[in-house]
């Protein structure tokens, strides 16, 4: 009994139940947000030139010209253009969580308890390997978003569902593997230090919320 009311058992249920709640928590807030960010997109990149011919320009007046524009031009599921890969990235604190906890267990085996550095370079290591393994997806994720790009034979503007792999194929074609993670030195600064003093903040405070309820971390014998 002991054993299952451990300091260990209660924080790994912790994780796993925080995990699953900010999934769907994330799948939500992908579905009623990304129309704003689809907007968001195409009016921070209004009045760029861009080199590549493949990109048709836009000319919004404001939000509400630009909600107007796309679903008279393209129809109102363009403005979930990017649903696809953002459905994706939400699997990113899954995975994030995976290596923090699985670096974690790793060195638990070799000392009694983690320092604060231990926690903030684990959960920086974690969260950059997360990152890495899913920028690709912002990198399709931002080109669906900005919606006025041709790349396919039928030289139609690209939608959201099949097009996500045919984006993924493109780019590696066109510019090779590091095509999919252009940007992703800025996206690492961006992230990893947040990250890791989230990581720093949670094991403080779940530490001192079991602390007051009376529980101890268990002892190797």
């Amino acid at each position: 009994m002991a054993s299952v009311l451990s300091y260990e058992s209660l924080v790994h249920a912790v994780a796993r139940a925080r995990t699953r709640l900010q999934l769907q928590v994330g799948v939500v807030k992908v579905l009623l947000t990304t129309p704003l960010w689809v907007v968001n997109t195409r009016l921070k990149l209004q009045g760029a030139k861009f080199r590549n011919e493949d990109i048709v320009p836009t000319n919004y007046k404001g939000i509400i010209d630009a909600f107007h524009q796309i679903i008279r031009d393209e129809g109102i599921s363009a403005l979930w253009n990017g649903t696809v890969p953002s459905l994706l990235l939400v699997f990113n604190l899954a995975i994030q969580f995976m290596f923090y906890e699985g670096l974690k267990r790793q060195l638990l085996k070799k000392q009694m308890k983690l320092s604060s550095l231990d926690v903030f370079i684990i959960g920086a290591v974690a969260k950059a390997t997360a990152t890495r393994l899913t920028y690709p997806m912002h990198t399709v994720q931002s080109i669906l978003r900005f919606g006025h790009h041709r790349l396919n034979p039928e030289n139609r503007t690209l939608g959201n569902l099949w097009n996500t792999l045919y984006l993924l194929y493109e780019r590696v074609r066109r510019f090779g593997i590091l095509g999919l993670y252009k940007g992703l030195e800025a996206k690492l600064l961006q992230t990893v230090l947040t990250a890791a003093l989230m990581f720093l903040v949670y094991e403080k405070l779940t530490a001192a919320t079991f602390t007051v309820v009376g529980l101890k971390r268990a002892h190797k014998h």
